[in-house]
This record gives C-alpha cells, structure tokens and sequence, in this order.
C-alpha cells in the first residue's frame, strides 16, 4: 500500500491547483480541473462505473453495494478537495523524501537557509524511522489536501480489486476552492446520496474532529483625506493611520498567536493602501456561538466609535459569516464518530479527538444535511515552505477508511 499510496500523492501534487480568493468563477481557477479530470480517468480506470465531473468542478462517484440482497446499511461518503492554497505558490512542487528519517533537524533549502530544526517542531520525533516528504523551500507541499485526495482513492483501489471485501453502497466526492470558503457552494447533498461522510482533511495522524469555529469575515474600507503634508495640519485623514489605530482597539490576547484549542481570535489577514484609501481584512473565529456573536459585536463597535470620531462613511464594513460550528449537527449521529474511533483503533492509532481551529468542507456539509466529521489526512505545517508529512500517516489513514467501510457493512 506504501508505493500506491506515496505515487498517487506524487502525482497529484505535481498538478498546480491553487485556487483563487479574487475570482467570481465555479471553480475560482481552471487550473483545479486538470487534477479533477484526472481523477475521474483513474477512477473509470479502476472500474468505477459511476463516475461524473459536474460544471461546478465537483467530482462525485458511486461504488454499488456488494452485500447480500436485502441487506441494507448506511450509505457513507468520503471527501477531500483538490485545491491548494494561494497563501504559497503550489506551482512547479519539488518534494524532498526522506527516508529512514533519523530524529536530526531536516534541511528544507541549504541555499535559502531554511531548517526545520526539531527544537522548533518537537513533534517530528513522532516519526523517527519513518518517510517523510518536505518541500524544497520554494512552495507549499499540497498535502492539504491531496494526501486526502491520494488516500480516499488508494481506499477505492484497494476495495475495487479485492472482490472479497464487503461493502454497502459507497460515494465519492472532489470539491474545488475548499481554501477559499466556496468548497460546498454548489454541492448537491441529495445528487451525492450518502447518509453521512467524512472528509480526509485533518492534520497529524489520529486527529479526529467534529467541532470546529463559527466563522466570519470582515472587510474594511477606509476613506482618507490626502492633504501636501507641508500643508496638512487639521486638514489630513491619513487612512494608514486609521487602520492602525482600529486595529489597536481590537484585543490583542484575541489574536491568533496567543490563542489555542478552543479560544477564538480576530486575525488581520491584509492590509493594502495609502493615505487616501485603505483596505483591510479579518477573519474571525470562535467556537462559541455566543462569544462569535460578541466578536462580531465589538468590531462593528470599533467602526461605529472611528466614524464618530472622524466622520460618518469614514470607516465602511462589511461583514458576512463564512460557516457554522458543525459539532451539533453530528452529535444527534453520534455513530459516526464512534465508528471511526474503532476504525483507528483498529489500525493501531490512537484517536486525538479536539476541536479544528478552522473549518472544513464537512462543516457546511452538516449544515447542508450531511453530517461530515473530519479525519487526519497526516500532514503537517500547512500552507507553507515547511510543510511536511509521512507516508505511514496516508497508509494510516487509507486503513482507516477500509475500516469505517468495514464496520457498517457489518
């Protein structure tokens, strides 16, 4: 299982999928397609009949039950996406394989002077003797999400050549844009047919989760007054400044930075202008939905106590949420947390349920009708040039889907 599992991985990180946050197109960039219809070739390849590339970029299809007729259990559905994100270049992947990895710091570029010391990332000692592929400290490594992608159809390989194995009714999907908040935008929950699925998203190996943050983003514009600064006094609204100092009355313990498990965070993600206009953005996170609410509370304060003191239509906001906290619409299908305990267990893994500092496609799935925990797809340091993860974590976490399989065809 290593090769199949480590060579579909090589292959589709190859593919350059980033999406794109600016684009108003389904799917953000075309790019994302090349990798989609690939999948859908291999797929057909492996006889999978049900096979379909809708034009929203979803790939969904359907394994039939092999059960003894009669015989009816859930219908389960597994989901990664096949973007990358656009915070790193995902062009032109150069991945490292370290084999046999030895405890030492690893260098990711000699010439760039980039290390990823163990003093810095303690948890690579998890994998002493293990395979461990990095990047060459010019992109991202697109483990995220395509360790997910490489593992769900390792799991279908596995099950379409071995005719023994027993199985109910199966659905496979590939979402586009999931790093830009768009991934179920156009999903068909009803047209995809499960009772229920996982998405293969998470982190290090037996991360299990079904909570993550209600989410929101903000945007921020700022209308300046440029005056010649020779002649600026009392006249100049310098829109820089103003900025600043909006960011100065948020909470700075409420930053991502000095947060952790279930604490929330305002996070500003840019920031572009001049003295005449300014631009800026946050994203804001909480797993409670009392406390998100309050978050979302105190910024539009924050505006309406700037416009007061420097004039109305100084400071505009827009604010929209971004997706929900999942966790209650899975608890009422508790089942499907506890198979997949069992599945890892069964594997050798010991489950680390906790909270995503973050979200996943399967939060708005469960929102959608879909419940959809998220389970480790093993990667690590996401979206960044020491990005890295071992082959036993896919191979792991390919045995885990064999095992929920399992569990519900008996």
């Amino acid at each position: 299982m290593k090769e199949k599992v480590l060579d579909k991985f090589l292959r589709y990180i190859a593919i350059d999928t980033a999406s794109d946050p600016e684009s108003e197109t389904q799917p953000s960039t075309s790019k994302q397609l090349n990798l989609s219809r690939m999948l859908v070739n291999e797929l057909r390849e492996m006889g999978v009949k049900e096979v379909e590339l809708d034009e929203w970029g979803y790939v969904m299809a359907t394994i039939p039950s092999n059960l003894p007729e009669g015989k009816e259990v859930p219908v389960v559905g597994f989901i990664a996406h096949v973007d990358s994100a656009p915070d790193a270049s995902g062009e032109n992947i150069k991945p490292q394989i370290i084999n046999n990895y030895d405890g030492s710091d690893i260098t990711i570029n000699k010439e760039k002077g980039f290390e990823m010391k163990v003093e810095e990332f303690p948890e690579l000692l998890n994998y002493i003797g293990q395979t461990i592929i990095t990047t060459d400290g010019t992109t991202l490594l697109a483990a995220d999400d395509k360790a997910g992608v490489a593992e769900i159809m390792s799991a279908v390989e596995y099950i379409m050549n071995d005719r023994d194995f027993k199985h109910g009714t199966l659905k496979i999907g590939f979402t586009p844009d999931e790093e830009i908040g768009r991934g179920v935008d156009k999903f068909d929950v009803k047209k995809f047919g499960a009772d229920f699925a996982y998405t293969m998203d998470g982190g290090e190996l037996g991360e299990l989760e079904y909570e993550n943050f209600n989410a929101a983003a903000a945007k921020i514009f700022i209308q300046g007054r440029n005056i010649h600064p020779g002649y600026a006094k009392d006249k100049m609204l310098n829109a820089i400044i103003l900025g600043t100092e909006l960011n100065s009355l948020l909470p700075v313990n409420q930053r991502p930075e000095y947060t952790t498990e279930y604490e929330g965070f305002f996070h500003i993600i840019k920031f572009e202008g001049s003295v005449e206009i300014a631009n800026i953005q946050y994203i804001i996170r909480d797993h409670d939905f009392n406390k998100f609410d309050e978050k979302k509370l105190l910024i539009s304060n924050c505006i309406e106590f700037l416009n007061k003191k420097y004039g109305e239509g100084t400071f505009t906001l827009e604010l929209k949420d971004q997706y929900y906290n999942m966790r209650k619409q899975i608890e009422p299908h508790y089942h499907i947390v506890e198979k997949a305990v069992t599945a890892m267990e069964q594997a050798g893994i010991k489950p680390n349920i906790k909270p995503i500092r973050g979200g996943t496609d399967g939060a708005r799935l469960s929102f959608m009708g879909l419940p959809c925990p998220n389970i480790f797809a093993g990667g690590h340091n996401f979206h960044g040039k020491f990005e890295y993860i071992p082959v036993e974590s896919m191979e792991k976490a390919t045995e885990v889907i064999i095992n929920i399989i399992s569990q519900y065809a008996k």
